[in-house]
């Protein structure tokens, strides 16, 4: 898939199919300013304005000549362009300026022809879109790239993405914008990170921390903690099958952290961007940490293990302490972390927690405007007795079963003590249902609300 030529420049053609939107209100004044063969060609088919219904009218030779599509009766989802990309045969097309939300319908229109191919040969788009001149074209190619490396690290099974394929991805990300990473492994980690170790001990594929810098020092730092739990089993309180199906998207927060670098590293925000990524596989052998095992935190904090399924937050915590030491700006981590968000929020609505109602409102404006939806959550403090052990100075999960995405969240801010400002996102990682520009598998979910809140906060 190459952005760069399904998304033409405005100045490269001037032939192009318009697209033009079509409500149920003016459907019949549309359908009178078409042709005489364009009115009998929409009546054949059906037209009827649908949201995202698609009808290509064609010309006298069967080119097509417009397209027309549907927005219903309420304000048109802009996302339903992603259908665009794989409905509209081989041709250059552009969207009408009669259209609202252009630069939305652009990137959905890039994102609706994504296909994992590692695996399995996919249909490429071969329609192609003309930018429209009000939207900036290399950003959208930016942000369209950044959700395909996402997509594709989380869509790839966990044979061919543990700890070392995912050091590969990141190194890989690192070195493209010249900056020096490292990776501390296996035994290393016992002494400086011992939750990461513990968690990652018992599989064959060592656990390591990654780690990288960017950016001029002078800037405001901003770091990323992704989770990068390539697999997970649940550990000795194993997941049953149904719930471990999906446990390679396990990985999910690692990959939107990275998506996210790479913007920021691409559009060159005046930030000093640090990116940490324990990377591990949680498996089960004899050498399985256990519950009720007490370990002793990068931070010093004691952590009495509730339940072995609950190790993203052990992982991130250790990872959390360092960046922590650097006293950030602004801190933000990612984790496909708890069954309780999907519960409360659903898939396609991911909590963030930040203890800053200017900066919460910030992101949760940005996410609207980026059809990146999120939800604020609080840090309620009044459940932090629910994490208290009888024999460690916390315990990993909460008691009870209550309020499962904010104890972990509390749990995780534990270990954030110098940073301005810690921003938690629990997010699922993954889309169950196919929808217009988001197929079925791995999401990008936060990261575009992220990048122009970062944008807009630290403008060049």
């Amino acid at each position: 898939m190459n952005f760069d030529q399904q998304l033409l420049a405005s100045s490269k053609t001037r032939t192009a199919c318009p697209i033009v939107p079509v409500s149920k209100a003016n459907l019949g004044k549309n359908i009178k300013s078409l042709s005489p063969s364009g009115r009998q060609w929409s009546k054949a088919n059906g037209f009827q304005a649908k949201p995202g219904e698609i009808l290509v009218v064609p010309d006298v030779d069967g080119k097509p000549d417009m397209v027309l599509f549907g927005t219903g009766a309420d304000d048109l989802d802009p996302f339903l362009a992603g259908k665009l990309s794989q409905t509209l045969p081989a041709g250059r097309y552009r969207l009408s300026n009669e259209f609202e939300q252009l630069e939305a319908m652009t990137l959905a229109f890039l994102l609706g022809g994504y296909g994992f191919d590692r695996y399995k040969t996919m249909v490429a788009s071969k329609a192609i879109l003309l930018c429209p001149e009000q939207v900036d074209r290399t950003d959208i190619i930016r942000i369209a790239q950044a959700v395909k490396l996402t997509r594709d690290l989380i869509n790839t099974p966990a044979n061919d993405m543990g700890p070392q394929e995912l050091q590969d991805a990141t190194y890989a990300l690192a070195k493209r914008y010249k900056v020096k990473p490292r990776a501390i492994k296996g035994a290393a980690l016992e002494k400086g990170f011992p939750m990461i170790h513990a968690v990652g001990r018992a599989s064959s594929r060592p656990p390591r921390l990654l780690d990288f810098s960017w950016g001029n020092s002078g800037h405001p730092k901003v770091t990323l903690v992704g989770k990068g739990v390539v697999f997970d089993t649940g550990g000795l309180d194993i997941k049953p099958s149904n719930g471990m199906i999906l446990m390679k998207k396990d990985m999910g927060g690692a990959a939107n952290v990275l998506g996210l670098a790479q913007m920021i590293m691409d559009a060159k925000l005046p930030v000093r961007l640090r990116v940490l990524i324990p990377a591990v596989e949680n498996s089960v052998g004899s050498d399985a940490f256990r519950p009720s095992d007490v370990l002793k935190s990068r931070k010093g904090l004691t952590v009495e293990v509730g339940n072995t399924d609950a190790e993203g937050r052990l992982v991130l915590a250790d990872a959390l302490a360092l960046a922590d030491d650097e006293k950030p700006e602004l801190l933000i981590d990612m984790a496909t972390l708890t069954g309780a968000a999907r519960v409360a929020l659903g898939p396609d609505l991911p909590p963030f927690y930040v203890d800053d109602d200017d900066i919460a409102a910030d992101i949760t404006e940005c996410g609207t405007r980026a059809c990146d939806p999120l939800w604020r959550m609080p840090y309620w403090r009044g459940y932090e007795a629910m994490l208290a052990s009888k024999i460690a100075d916390t315990n990993s999960i909460g008691g009870g079963g209550f309020g499962g995405s904010i104890t972990a969240a509390l749990f995780l801010n534990k270990f954030v003590e110098k940073a301005t400002h810690h921003i938690h996102f629990d997010i699922y990682g993954w889309t169950p249902t196919a929808k217009p520009g988001k197929p079925y598998g791995g999401e990008a979910q936060g990261i575009r609300a992220l990048y122009r809140f970062l944008s807009q906060r630290y403008q060049k």
